[in-house]
């Protein structure tokens, strides 16, 4: 599980087809990261697991909690069915969040990491106070999860929806968001991936 608040946002390193999938090298946000083989790191909100670590220098393999190892995930078909991961190319900036641990702070929302479907950017609005407000068109079949006030993860960004109608809705960024995620970088037409909150969907699941 994890919560939404994005540890880092580093540039795929490479890219290579596998099959009906890829294999995707990340480079470590820092010489302090940390990270073990098999576990589960939310990129882009989609949980990817560790395969191997390798040094970023020499490309060798190097034992699991190395720091500042470089980190290769296999991308399955159905990931790619289901995410924008089959646009990926190197240098295309990736959200990086490790799983929560029991006792840490849930500073935003339950996020599993399972993407529900995408959603595109279809404006960006400046309020003249700093930040910006990004407006988003959901796949359909997704609407019916965006209620006014509620959670939605973008990318794996914890956010808050406001005024859904039909699909649309927009979220409002702060500069430290816009900095510390590849949202800063963003363009009106790029496509994202959206999971919706845990709650809503665990609550149509139960209804008769």
């Amino acid at each position: 599980m994890f919560t939404g608040i994005i540890e880092a946002c580093v540039p795929v390193r490479s890219v290579r087809p596998q099959g009906s999938g890829l294999r995707i090298l990340l480079p470590a946000p820092g010489p302090d990261w940390v990270v073990e083989v098999g576990e589960s790191i939310a990129t882009c909100g989609c949980c990817l697991t560790v395969v191997h670590l390798q040094d970023p220098a020499t490309g060798a393999r190097v034992p699991s909690r190395t720091p500042g190892a470089d980190m290769l995930f296999e991308l399955s078909k159905e990931t790619l069915d289901r995410t924008w991961f089959g646009r990926l190319a190197e240098g295309t900036p990736v959200n990086l969040e490790r799983s929560m641990r029991l006792g840490d702070r849930l500073s935003g929302h339950i996020v599993s990491g399972h993407v529900d479907g995408g959603g595109e950017l279809v404006a960006i609005e400046d309020p003249g106070d700093g930040g910006m407000l990004y407006h988003f068109q959901v796949d359909p079949g997704l609407e019916r999860y965006l209620i006014e006030k509620g959670s939605v993860g973008i990318d794996g960004i914890s956010l808050t929806v406001c005024e859904p109608k039909a699909g649309r809705f927009f979220v409002a960024l702060i500069p430290v968001t816009l900095a510390a995620t590849n949202l800063g970088s963003a363009k009106v037409g790029q496509r994202f991936n959206i999971e919706a909150d845990q709650v809503g969907k665990w609550i149509e699941r139960l209804l008769p």
